[in-house]
């Protein structure tokens, strides 16, 4: 009963481009830029719709309550009197990033038989790292069944940003498989996010089989170009790793441990004089969704920006028109988080689970899917310009929003679910 489920983070009515995030070049060409919260949930949505059209199982995760007034009293402070920075990490949309919500290792990795989440500290940016707290009170709500075990961050100062720096291969969803832990040491002028010790942490936590675990530490060329994440420049899905050529410190000694660990594994490499590394960053390539489908075929679901990218769209149908093992690209509006440095793979959170274990209102359909886009086109503001972040009424508005959408789910509890 084991299958893999995508917990996609609802874009939340505070989504604004402050340029928060050193290393993501996206976010920081668009800081100032006036946002439209509703266009990019409803962006959300429909992505979650086309997954569903593919035959996958679908999930949510929820927006956090923004302004997050009990972390800015944590500093002294109220929100309204808060200095100008401190208001804009305050009220960061940034956990709709459900790839930086935890790492989760599947129960056929683990000693104990259950499926291990550990909630990413993300304690590299400010207006992440107080996110953590409301993401483990969600996921001890949706996985409260005895077949998981959801634990608490890693301690700072080691660095964690969950799964976008975590691949798993397997034959089968449901069957063991490799895990594979991306760290960085360098990054030439940005930060490398990831710290071995918090990957070697979590590996212990979950009771993952040392012999089948990895740690890969990602190139220092891959993070200065822009690749704050290991999804920027590799995703993996069953039995292939889809990477740039550029994306591994020691690739040769990483794909020898794979095919010693895994002889099936198909490793698909994107030749660097084919795609820049500057080309993959920009057009999102391999922040892109790796899904199987009832057909077992792999697809690839990719933002419009890979289409409108020459060097990226070519590659792609060459890889096609040659069989390769990605058999199907289908191409999403994700325009708005991709402004803000996420695409397809930075919104979702995978988990392979029996999604009877799930608390249902954390799993949805079609039908859900409209009662959600109809709470964000009545609630969700339509543009937030970057004067207003301090607005009383729009901070109003932005808390309704999400008590609307908590309550049409019935998930009030998660209002008042923290210290």
């Amino acid at each position: 009963m084991l299958t893999e489920i995508n917990f996609d983070g609802i874009i939340g009515p505070s989504h604004n481009y402050a340029g928060l995030s050193p290393g993501n070049l996206a976010a920081t060409r668009n800081q100032g830029r006036a946002s439209n919260p509703r266009a990019a949930a409803l962006q959300g949505v429909a992505k979650m719709r086309a997954n569903l059209r593919l035959g996958l199982v679908q999930g949510i995760l929820l927006p956090h309550a923004r302004p997050d007034h009990r972390w800015v009293a944590r500093l002294g402070t109220g929100f309204a009197e808060a200095p100008r920075h401190l208001q804009a990490q305050a009220l960061s949309a940034s956990a709709m990033w459900a790839a930086n919500a935890a790492t989760v290792s599947p129960a056929p990795d683990t000693a104990d038989g259950r499926c291990h989440l550990t909630v990413a500290n993300l304690v590299t940016m400010p207006h992440r790292s107080h996110e953590w707290p409301e993401t483990l009170a969600q996921l001890r709500l949706a996985f409260a069944a005895d077949c998981f075990a959801v634990h608490e961050p890693v301690p700072a100062p080691f660095g964690d940003e969950g799964a976008a720096n975590h691949m798993r291969l397997a034959p089968a969803h449901g069957a063991p498989g490799v895990e594979i832990f991306v760290y960085g040491v360098t990054g030439g002028p940005f930060p490398a996010r990831q710290h071995i010790e918090a990957s070697r942490a979590v590996a212990r936590m979950h009771g993952l089989d040392p012999d089948r675990t990895l740690f890969v530490q990602q190139s220092e060329a891959a993070i200065a170009a822009g690749a704050f994440h290991n999804d920027v420049v590799a995703v993996a899905n069953g039995r292939v790793l889809f990477a740039h050529e550029q994306a591994f410190a020691d690739k040769e000694r990483f794909y020898a441990d794979l095919r010693r660990l895994m002889p099936e594994v198909e490793i698909v490499e994107v030749p660097a004089a084919q795609v820049s590394l500057e080309d993959a960053i920009a057009s999102y390539l391999f922040n892109a969704q790796l899904v199987t489908l009832r057909s077992g075929e792999n697809a690839l679901v990719v933002p419009e920006e890979a289409r409108e990218t020459a060097s990226v769209w070519a590659w792609l149908q060459d890889h096609v028109a040659g069989n390769g093992p990605i058999r199907r690209i289908e191409v999403v509006d994700v325009r708005q988080s991709m402004a803000n440095g996420g695409g397809p793979a930075c919104l979702r959170l995978r988990v392979v689970a029996d999604p009877a274990t799930i608390d249902p209102r954390f799993l949805v359909d079609e039908a859900q899917l409209d009662r959600i886009a109809a709470v964000i086109e009545a609630h969700w503001p339509e543009v937030i310009a970057p004067d207003d972040i301090n607005d009383p009424a729009l901070i109003a508005r932005i808390e309704m929003a999400r008590a609307a959408l908590l309550q049409t789910l019935g998930v009030v509890e998660l209002i008042d679910s923290l210290p």
